[in-house]
């Protein structure tokens, strides 16, 4: 499938989950919906008959409380069957509420201690570097998040090391778990704070498929990481939740999850999709 409807999929699978298991965080799994989309419909190297091979590329969601997406885009790839979407966030389930590694195909690091998740693709693109390999590491990254100083060490770390399989993404959707970042601390001009950290930085609307695109296959030459600031709306997708704070912890439930479906069954992925 393409893109778009693997995004639209993910926005769909993301309220059911969410209305399911009565667990958070819609709001941010339909910010990055588009960018998971482009990535594991056409940007990642990977293979669902061997989730370990030595050459896939390597992914990791830092902001792991949307790690639903992740699930829903593995389950609609093919890493395990689409069914098991219905037990996110239950008792037993493999398909935990934070994105895990254990037992599930195809990710490669449990996440959601904020800040840690830049740190550890660093590592990987390291080794990758050390043992000559050509498989590349993309890291999503949230905007809240870039209030660790881990990201800033890491960050550094990247560009000394002259990591150019490294690409990070930031969900800059400009709002955190209670409020929007510039009121609890201002990152502005965050662009240019990661250019002077040493990545090619690249502006995007992070709801538009064909920049994204563009974005991850434009090459650089110059031995540095590369930084794409994918531009979002919290809640993408849901009218009334873009843009609403709530909708970061509340879930989907009665009315508002009725309305939530008909909204996204009435806008298929053809409709609202650059």
């Amino acid at each position: 499938m393409n893109s778009q409807e693997l995004a639209w999929r993910i926005r769909r699978h993301g309220v059911e989950m969410t209305h399911l298991s009565k667990g958070s965080h819609i709001g941010a799994i339909l910010s990055v919906a588009d960018i998971v989309g482009v990535l594991y419909a056409d940007i990642l190297r990977i293979d669902p008959s061997s989730p370990k091979k030595e050459d896939r590329d390597r992914f990791i969601l830092s902001k792991g409380h949307a790690g639903a997406a992740i699930y829903a885009a593995l389950a609609e790839r093919g890493f395990f069957p689409v069914q098991e979407l219905a037990t996110h966030y239950a008792n037993g389930s493999r398909l935990s509420g934070h994105v895990s590694h254990k037992g599930v195909p195809g990710v490669d690091f449990s996440t959601g201690s904020l800040g840690h998740g830049l740190s550890v693709g660093v590592g990987m693109a390291l080794s990758a570097k050390l043992d000559r390999k050509s498989y590349r590491i993309y890291v999503v990254i949230g905007d809240g998040e870039c209030d660790e100083g881990a990201v800033w060490e890491a960050s550094m770390f990247a560009h000394h090391h002259k990591l150019d399989k490294l690409t990070v993404i930031v969900d800059y959707n400009k709002m955190q778990s209670l409020t929007f970042c510039e009121d609890t601390l201002s990152l502005n001009p965050l662009d240019k704070k990661f250019e002077a950290f040493g990545y090619n930085v690249l502006n995007v609307d992070g709801h538009n498929h064909l920049e994204l695109k563009d974005a991850f296959h434009t090459p650089f030459d110059n031995g540095n990481p590369t930084l794409i600031l994918a531009h979002t709306i919290k809640g993408k997708g849901v009218s009334f939740m873009e843009n609403n704070i709530l909708w970061h912890y509340r879930t989907p439930q009665g009315d508002e999850y009725e309305a939530a479906v008909k909204e996204l069954e009435d806008n298929s992925y053809e409709g609202y999709i650059c």
